[in-house]
């Protein structure tokens, strides 16, 4: 009764005040309908902006992860093939992003040359959600371009190695893709052994399956300047697209392309609005899976010099504590680490830029409308966060700057006469001085940011564009779970030295390892995201099976954790198998790792000969190759009684060498040919039983 009383009382006041503006003549019910729509729309002003407020306090909250290309949800849906338009897919196989690059530039250029192409760019992670699904998908491309990196030890990258493994091995082989028309732009370095074998495998599985070859393949090598090798490479490609997407009776002259610098959306916020902590968590993150793209915070439990005092140099021995994270690891497998730049190398690129380093941003690939900004590759860290916390995680600032982020920094340049050189060094009149000033030289994208100070790029841009994005260093871990469950051991030598320009160059994730504070010597102690990268290094599922392992230097790393795992089957009362293990350092007094623990396991039957190659201790050098020779029958002997052989290390040097070497043993030990010997030692790596970690 008291409610009715109130809101009729309430009606009349308003009625008298509205009275005026509206006239006698409105009924009541008019006066109700505004005062309710007036109310109405009130209140959906104070939940909107109440949703907005716990949205940027979510957002404040949101855990900090290295985010994955942002595709699609389904290529089939999303690509207008109205209008007589044809489908043009681009995949990429990317471990550093580069491929990724080259694949969005790629669709870029086609988009500007031609209107009758629908281009869609797709990762080839993303392409399906099972193998089975591959070939029905593949069936439906009628163009289809791959840029595919090589790495490793001839492996493919992390997001192509599912669709690699299926279209080389998982097949029955019949399948035809004569409805194909291709083109493959392989990515790698001529320095390793298996130079873009990636993309060459592709390229010739592509046309045994009937699809049709549009140009030859493109062979990147990044020892050079693989970006020419790519302009280069889309040269032929364009006389061919012709015939295909531009109509016969079309005579226009095609426009030169420039191709657009990207550029991410730049948002300044208020400095209570970053939050930066989240990384820094050493509890499971809540994915279904750990990965390069959603890594886990590990502190350092140990950390202790392997070098004595003698030694010029450092090795360092580095145990991340797993236990609570939802880490976990099989002997051979890598551990992947996103360590930071040095607090120098921040505040240096931040004057460079000419910002504070507190300064809290975000960037987005989208307009404010919500339209695409064009081919700005995903950013490299979620925001918003300081700009001091981006260089240090996110920004690689000591890699030789490719050539389109010097074009970035030219059009940004104030000063006429760095605006000139920086072009030229892009220029094909200046491919010889950028190889000579920026490949040879090593010189870092800070010194070339130093040598063109007038170039200051805004952050959209510098982020976009000019830095690329800081990847994780990769470890043979030195450890097995068996020994050590709840560590994962890493075994680094220090990178550290001068280049040609008289910079002393620190590696960046051996130095961070180098003062690594651990849980046992403080509670402040150091700690960096993580993640497991698998590996086919593993031991032989028979532990009776002979094993050769070849390792100097950090190359024992993995070896550690093979023999840890033998010494726990051993102590269950497993039968091993005989084990030969080649190690080799400068000198015992310096350098021999892990010394005492190799003459353990030799004394407890793990290993059944060390045999260690001391290169500066005679007159001359001696290498593991020398005591491979050396011991070549023995060797030989225990690889025919179907034994494996294992490799870890510098790919450029040791590993090609002990090849060499191990091709030589071949010949010699069963009386073959040269070819012979080849095909031996191919039969040998066909069947996995020689492998190698190398890098």
């Amino acid at each position: 009764m008291s409610s009715t009383f109130y809101a009729s009382d309430l009606f009349k006041q308003l009625r008298s005040v509205l009275g005026p503006y509206l006239g006698d003549s409105v009924s009541d019910d008019v006066v109700l309908v505004i005062i309710t729509t007036s109310l109405a729309l009130v209140v959906g002003f104070v939940v909107l902006l109440w949703r907005k407020t716990t949205s940027d306090r979510g957002q404040e909250l949101k855990p900090l992860m290295i985010p994955k290309s942002l595709m699609s949800k389904d290529e089939d849906d999303d690509v207008d093939l109205g209008s007589g338009k044809t489908r043009v897919s681009i995949f990429f196989g990317t471990q550093t992003g580069t491929a990724e690059g080259f694949a969005k530039a790629l669709a870029e250029e086609i988009k500007a040359r031609y209107e009758k192409a629908a281009v869609k760019v797709i990762d080839l992670d993303d392409y399906a959600a099972d193998d089975d699904q591959y070939e029905e998908k593949l069936k439906k491309e009628t163009m289809a371009f791959f840029c595919v990196a090589t790495y490793g030890d001839g492996e493919p990258t992390d997001n192509a190695a599912r669709f690699y493994k299926w279209f080389t091995e998982g097949n029955e082989g019949d399948i035809r893709f004569q409805q194909l028309t291709y083109g493959v732009f392989a990515l790698g370095n001529r320095q390793y052994e298996h130079f873009n074998k990636i993309g060459i495998v592709l390229d010739e599985e592509l046309s045994k399956k009937g699809a049709k070859r549009l140009i030859e393949v493109g062979l990147g090598d990044d020892d050079q300047s693989i970006e020419d090798d790519f302009n280069a490479w889309k040269e032929t490609l364009w006389p061919e697209l012709d015939k295909l997407l531009r109509d016969e009776d079309d005579t226009s002259v095609v426009t030169p392309y420039t191709a657009v610098i990207p550029e991410y959306r730049l948002v300044i916020h208020d400095p209570s609005f970053a939050s930066e902590k989240s990384m820094d968590s050493n509890v499971p993150n809540g994915n279904a899976a750990i990965d390069i793209h959603h890594p886990c915070r590990a502190n350092v439990a140990v950390q202790k010099e392997l070098h004595t005092p003698e030694s010029d140099r450092s090795c360092i021995h580095l145990e991340f504590d797993i236990s609570g994270t939802g880490i976990t690891y099989e002997t051979g497998d890598h551990v992947g680490v996103y360590a930071e730049n040095h607090a120098e190398i921040v505040e240096e690129t931040g004057k460079l830029l000419g910002h504070a380093l507190d300064l809290v941003f975000s960037i987005h690939t989208d307009n404010e409308d919500g339209s695409p900004l064009g081919s700005s590759l995903p950013p490299p860290f979620p925001g918003p966060c300081t700009l001091g916390t981006a260089l240090a995680k996110y920004a690689d600032l000591l890699s030789p700057p490719r050539k389109s982020a010097l074009v970035a920094l030219a059009s940004y340049a104030t000063e006429p006469s760095e605006a000139k050189k920086l072009k030229h060094l892009t220029s094909p009149d200046g491919k010889d001085e950028y190889s000579q000033w920026i490949v040879a030289s090593q010189r870092s994208l800070l010194e070339v940011m130093a040598a063109f100070p007038s170039a200051k790029a805004p952050l959209g841009v510098f982020f976009a564009a000019i830095a690329p994005r800081l990847q994780p260093r990769y470890y043979s871990i030195s450890s097995s779970p068996r020994f050590a469950p709840s560590r994962v051991h890493v075994t680094c030598a220090l990178v550290y030295g001068p280049t040609p320009t008289g910079r002393i160059h620190k590696g960046l994730c051996s130095t961070w390892m180098k003062n690594a504070v651990p849980a046992e010597k403080s509670r402040e102690c150091s700690g960096a995201p993580i993640f497991i990268r698998a590996s086919n290094f593993k031991l032989p599922s028979n532990p009776s099976v002979p094993i050769v392992m070849v390792g100097p230097g950090t190359g024992l790393a993995p070896f550690r954790g093979f023999l840890q795992e033998r010494m726990a089957l051993k102590e269950d009362g497993v039968e091993l198998g005989p084990c030969l293990l080649f190690f080799g350092c400068r000198n015992r007094r310096m350098d021999f790792i892990y010394e005492d623990e190799l003459n353990n396991f030799v004394d407890k039957g793990v290993i059944s000969e060390l045999i260690v190659a001391f290169s500066r201790e005679g007159a001359q050098k001696e290498y593991v190759q020398h005591k491979m020779i050396e011991k070549a029958a023995q060797v030989w002997n225990l690889i025919k009684e179907e034994g494996y052989l294992y490799v870890c290390g510098d790919a450029k040097g040791m590993a090609r060498d002990v090849h060499r070497t191990l091709h030589t043993i071949v010949q010699e030990q069963e009386g073959a040919s040269s070819s012979e010997a080849e095909a031996i030692v191919k039969k040998l790596q066909t069947e996995g039983r020689y492998l190698r970690d190398v890098w």
